[in-house]
């Protein structure tokens, strides 16, 4: 699939419809593909993937719902557009519940019918990169799987697979750098949407007026800019997942209008006058104390008890320091593929350093304190003249000092001793059972039975 230029397929037996959707479309700035029947659609998408099609409902021989569920069998996921006749839209309204994006009633307007396809191709941009990131992350082994064996977080697991499949709307509470993302994007693929788009807003980074456009969209001519009807993310995450993170920063007027499309399940795009049904999973996270929000009127109590359904905890790194070897390990694989720079060897002082640090800034400043001492690293070893002042604290003295007599520890012997033994323990607390170890430990079963093999635990 091309993404530089939108590409769409029209299916209609009608040539002259054909010749005008062209001429809009493509004014519009599509690659425009025809097929004159069912078939000779099926004919093109043996050569060509767009990012969405054009289908008339009524057309000799193959009719529009098949075609429906012919493409979906070839390219799952991709948007269909069905084109029917005014009397039909109720035949439209049942396709719809059949897997189609949207309909449109014949002949259609100019307007309209670029709107949708704009919303299309959004929505097929989503999917691609959705699909993208699942590929990366099986390819990395699960670099975006939460690591760790402490019951704290063995807990959030259990969380995760329990609400997962439910369509609760879940409240996950968290310091910053807990990751409390990964959190939604396990949640998200434990559901059943997991197939359509998880959408993700930061509150925090936007100032009210802005936030609002993003998460409910605007028409054209709603103001000075709005060139064009944009969606919103609500549309964009339709049938999906919408994380809204750092909720705990959303404005008092903004979370009036949240409450409401959480209640009704529709949104207003701004400068618009008509209403737009949205079926969408809340999954929301903050690292703010709700409750003393609330009790200081700077966040809604309603609007607090519709998004924590379910409340998801993760712990600080602070509170599951023997989760540490096991991060290390992870995250040096995962930052030396980054950097094409692999590293083999830890000091137990450089251990020692990263165990005895508070680490306000939890994982996400662990892995920041890793890459930069793996960037500066001139040798396989990591020692504590490449930690940050406030992370190495005395370590680095004694490390360097005449009087050491410990030498630096090979991976095998520090970082891969405890995970082995991280490991004996998860499959002994799950009686051997591989697929419940491996989620235990926050990887995928793939990297389990590789680790089992290079610790010569494969009979256990």
């Amino acid at each position: 699939m091309s993404n530089n230029r939108k590409i769409v397929l029209v299916v209609d037996d009608e040539p002259g419809h054909r010749k005008m959707v062209r001429a809009v479309l493509e004014d519009a700035g599509w690659r425009v593909l025809e097929a004159e029947s069912g078939d000779a659609a099926l004919d093109v998408l043996s050569r060509e993937t767009p990012h969405t099609a054009l289908v008339d409902m009524r057309m000799p021989g193959m009719d529009g719902l098949t075609l429906l569920r012919e493409i979906h069998a070839r390219i799952p996921g991709l948007p269909v557009v069905l084109l029917t006749a005014y009397g039909s839209v109720g035949s439209a309204v049942e396709a719809m519940k059949k897997g189609a994006y949207d309909y449109l009633t014949k002949p259609a307007d100019n307007e309209e019918l670029k709107a949708v396809l704009e919303k299309c191709w959004e929505y097929s941009r989503l999917i691609s990169e959705n699909a993208r990131l699942r590929k990366q992350a099986e390819q990395d082994g699960g670099d975006r799987s939460l690591v760790g064996a402490t019951p704290g977080m063995h807990h959030v697991r259990e969380l995760i697979e329990q609400a997962g499949p439910s369509e609760a709307s879940v409240l996950v509470l968290g310091e910053s750098g807990t990751g409390k993302e990964l959190v939604a994007e396990g949640l998200h693929s434990a559901s059943m949407r997991n197939g359509r788009p998880l959408i993700k807003v930061n509150c925090a980074a936007l100032p009210a007026d802005l936030l609002e456009s993003e998460l409910f969209g605007y028409v054209k001519g709603a103001f000075t800019g709005a060139v064009r009807d944009k969606p919103g993310r609500f549309q964009l995450a339709n049938h999906g997942t919408l994380f809204l993170d750092e909720i705990g920063e959303m404005p008092a007027a903004l979370q009036a209008k949240l409450l409401r499309a959480l209640q009704e399940k529709t949104i207003e795009p701004l400068g618009g006058v008509e209403v737009v049904n949205v079926d969408v999973r809340i999954i929301a996270a903050t690292n703010r104390d709700l409750q003393e929000e609330i009790r200081e009127g700077r966040f809604r109590e309603d609007l607090y008890y519709r998004l924590a359904v379910l409340e998801i905890r993760i712990p600080p790194l602070r509170e599951r320091v023997a989760d540490l070897p096991l991060l290390v390990s992870h995250l040096l694989r995962k930052l030396g593929k980054k950097n094409n720079k692999p590293v083999r060897t830890v000091s137990p002082a450089f251990l020692d350093a990263l165990s005895g640090y508070n680490w306000p800034g939890n994982v996400r400043e662990l892995e920041n304190v890793l890459e930069r001492a793996l960037i500066l690293s001139r040798s396989d070893e990591l020692g504590t003249d490449l930690l940050p002042p406030q992370v190495c604290g005395n370590n680095a003295e004694a490390e360097t000092g005449t009087e050491q007599t410990t030498p630096p520890v090979d991976a095998s012997t520090a970082l891969e001793d405890a995970e082995r033994q991280a490991i004996i323990r998860a499959l002994e607390q799950h009686g051997g059972h591989r697929e419940r170890t491996a989620d235990a430990l926050g990887i995928s079963r793939r990297t389990l039975q590789y680790k089992l093999k290079k610790y010569g635990l494969t009979r256990r």
